[in-house]
Order: structure tokens, then sequence, then C-alpha cells
């Protein structure tokens, strides 16, 4: 491989490199490091410079970069094949994941499609759903149900079950039309201005309860994030609040579709947000964290009930008609099964409560800071927003005051990426607490510098 200056890197960067959910023109101008290795919690730039990992390689890395474990498992496979198709084939260690993810996922949860990101993993989800109720003789539940600050991914099916208007908005023209339910509060609470989160929660349930009251007869599936709605501000649901709306589903006859692209994988502190309270989805989509950060794979599971439906015989076309090139690719299942096994070696899970422990307490001291309006968690995962003044008056999303933090934070070894004005803390899981203390103490030393000079 050749070998290249760092100013020539950044050079084919800005010549070629057309970035994900980037204003190229303000990227043209700036100065960007170029990360060319990963030690763990830590990436490094071409220069030399370390940075933590404060969002996990944009939430999905959970073991550290460049762990020899997963790094020995792919190049093991590497060495007996690079691919294989399931079309017409069976596969190895596709198999084997399918096996080891019904063991660990929700008592229910027993088949396994497998796709290529999160947005894939959703969008199978929702077309699953949708042929479902066809198949059942059911043709007129064809409409979803969706929750405000929800992001399900990009892909039109997912967009189209989103709720972020500056992310979907424009594509408002192409995509299908949904019902759309009031999520759990945030900071700025619509339902509750008092900001009495309890008497919101209990309305947004009311909400729901007629919505799906009014449209069961046409209603396909809700898709949802559970116990925490990510790109939507970190967002965190009540305790409880996803079983009644698992209680609600069974009581109007509508599938329930679980995202935990974000939230799976030990992120809130179980294997699967889900488990907190023991639900069962009809449907989950993976992703993101299933191969510890390292190769692109998804993962929808199904229950016996949905996969049923689509039995028959060929002249029936109930063939689920849905595929990707690389499903089940072997290195990526390498990857993800070397993961699943450093979770019971490490003991992972049990690690995280001292960690979860630590931050919420970090984040309890950060509302002295007069700029922090609000903090929210989810086990090892949580946002920081940032406002004028304890009065509670946001900053517009045009003054980029949350980019600013991110990169002020830089000059403090870290690497962050901001929701609008919400700081986002999304370390890789096996971060050391004297990391974790490193990442939030430059946090708060970036807030200070950038609202309060």
């Amino acid at each position: 491989m050749n070998s290249y200056s760092t100013r020539e890197l950044q050079q084919f960067d800005k010549e070629f490199v057309w970035h994900p959910f980037t204003q190229m023109q303000e990227w043209q101008a700036g100065v960007h490091p170029v990360i060319v290795r990963g030690e763990g919690s830590w990436l490094i730039d071409s220069d030399g410079n370390r940075y933590i990992d404060g969002v996990a390689n944009m939430w999905t890395n959970v073991h550290g970069h460049s762990h020899p474990v997963i790094n020995e498992a792919i190049k093991q496979q590497l060495d007996k094949l690079e691919h294989s198709t399931l079309l017409g084939l069976a596969g190895e260690l596709p198999s084997i994941l399918a096996k080891r993810l019904v063991d660990i996922a929700p008592k229910g949860l027993c088949k396994v499609f497998y796709s290529d990101n999160g947005s894939t993993a959703v969008e199978i989800g929702i077309k699953m759903a949708f042929q479902y109720w066809q198949h059942l003789g059911r043709p007129e539940k064809t409409r979803f149900i969706s929750l405000k600050n929800a992001y399900h991914g990009d892909t039109i099916g997912a967009v189209s079950v989103g709720g972020i208007d500056i992310f979907h908005e424009v594509f408002r023209p192409l995509l299908f039309p949904t019902i759309q339910a009031p999520s759990t509060c945030c900071y700025r609470c619509e339902l509750s201005p008092e900001r009495d989160c309890s008497r919101c929660h209990k309305e947004c349930l009311l909400e729901l309860e007629k919505i799906m009251a009014a449209n069961a007869h046409v209603t396909a599936g809700l898709v949802m994030e559970p116990l925490l709605q990510g790109a939507g501000g970190m967002i965190v649901q009540p305790a409880g609040y996803l079983a009644k709306v698992r209680e609600l589903c069974d009581r109007y006859d509508i599938l329930l579709i679980l995202d935990e692209v974000a939230t799976g994988f030990g992120r809130t502190g179980a294997m699967f947000a889900c488990d907190h309270e023991s639900v069962t989805p009809d449907i989950m989509a993976l992703s993101k964290g299933i191969t510890g950060g390292y190769l692109p794979l998804a993962a929808t599971m199904t229950t016996q009930k949905v996969y049923d439906a689509f039995l028959g015989e060929y002249r029936e076309l109930k063939t689920f008609f849905h595929g990707h090139t690389f499903t089940g690719n072997p290195l990526a299942c390498a990857a993800a099964l070397a993961s699943l096994d450093l979770f019971e070696t490490t003991g992972l899970l049990a690690t995280l409560p001292a960690k979860i422990a630590y931050l919420q307490t970090r984040l309890a001291a950060l509302l002295t800071i007069e700029t922090v309006g609000d903090v929210r968690q989810c086990g090892m995962a949580a946002g920081i927003e940032l406002v004028r003044d304890k009065g509670g008056e946001p900053y517009a999303w045009e003054e980029r005051v949350g980019v600013q933090v991110c990169l002020e934070a830089r000059k403090h070894g870290l690497f962050l990426r901001p929701l609008g004005n919400v700081i986002v803390v999304f370390p890789p899981l096996a971060i050391t607490m004297d990391e974790l203390k490193l990442l939030i103490d430059g946090i708060e030393a970036a807030i200070k510098a950038v609202t309060c000079p």
C-alpha cells in the first residue's frame, strides 16, 4: 500500500469523498484528522494524535478497537472463505450465529433473516409485517404507527417510520404515510410545559391507545426504539412504558417491531433493551454492535408465528421476496461470533453497573453548569442537552453549539459527534473507568469553554 502524508490524505478526502450527514461546503473549509489506527477505546490519527472514541465508532464498538480475539477470528475465516451466498446454499457461520442469536434473544424470537445494516434490518421488519397480514387474509392492515422523534435509518421505508423533520422532511414526497404517535417526554416537553414527566408519560400512553383503538383495523405494526430514542436526542422512556406498549399491541392485534440497532448488545446494561421489561417483540432489528463494531451485518429476528405465515406451496407466492448480496457474510459472522464469545469470557455485562453508576454521578454534576439544561441516560448511552440558560431557552440549531463543543473536545483528546445541541456520550462498552473519567472531564471542559467563556 502506498504511503501518503497527512496533507495528501486530507486533500484526497476533500477532493473525492462525500461524507454522511455533513454539509460539505463547511467540511471543505475545515482541517480534519485522518484516522489510521485504533487501540481499545482510542482512535489514532496520521500524525499520531490520540482520541478517546466517545461515540463508539457511531454507536457500534463494544470491546474496543482492534481487539486481538476478533482480529484473529476474521483472519482465520479469511483463509477459509470470504463469502458464499445464502440464496440456494446454507452457510457454516451464518447457521451457527443464528443459533447463538436465538439462544440470547428474548424468548420466542426464533428465526433470523440477515442483511447488512440497521436501516435494512428495519426495512425488512416493515416489509415482513406488511406481507404477514396479506398472507393472513387481512389486506386492509397496511399502515404503521411510528413515534415522534424516532430515527430508524435512511432507506425509504425506515425514513417513512422516522419522526425527525430536519432529517426526513425533504424526502416526504417519497415516503408512505404513517400514523405518528407522541414519544415520551424530553427536556422541552410539549404535553407538559411544567415538566411534570409522570403526567406526560401517562398522556403519551393514553394518546397511543386512542390511536390504536381508532386505527387497529388498518394497522400492520408499531415501530419503536425500546427504552431509548437515540438520534431523536437520547430520549429515555420511563420504566414500564415498553411493557405497556407490548400489552397494547396484543390488545389491538398489532405487530410490535422493536429497533434494537443502537440499544442491542449490552448498551443499556442488558444484552437487549427489551430484556429489562421481559418483552418479546414480534420482530426485532439488530445491527451496529452485532459484530463488535467491526463489519457490516444486521439481523431481523421474528417469532414462529410471523415465520409460519410465509410458508406455503411455491405457486402461492408466499415467499418473502427480499434479499441482499452479502447476506450472512462469513467474515462478518466470524466477527459476531467472536464478539459473543468475548461477552462470555470477559463478563462484560457484569462490569457495566459500576460504569453506569459513575456516568450517572458525573452527568448529575454537569447540571450545575448554567448551559446544561438536561442530562438523559440509559445504561452506557447518554445525552447532555445544551441551552442558553436555566430558563431552558434552546440554542438555535443553526448556531452549531453542539458542533463547537465537539470540536473543542478534540483539544482534550476526545472524538465526539453531537445530535444538534445534545452532546452524545456513547463510548465502547469495554472503556476503563480511568478512560471514562477522561471522557467526562474533557466533555465538561469543552462545554464550559464554548458556552461559559
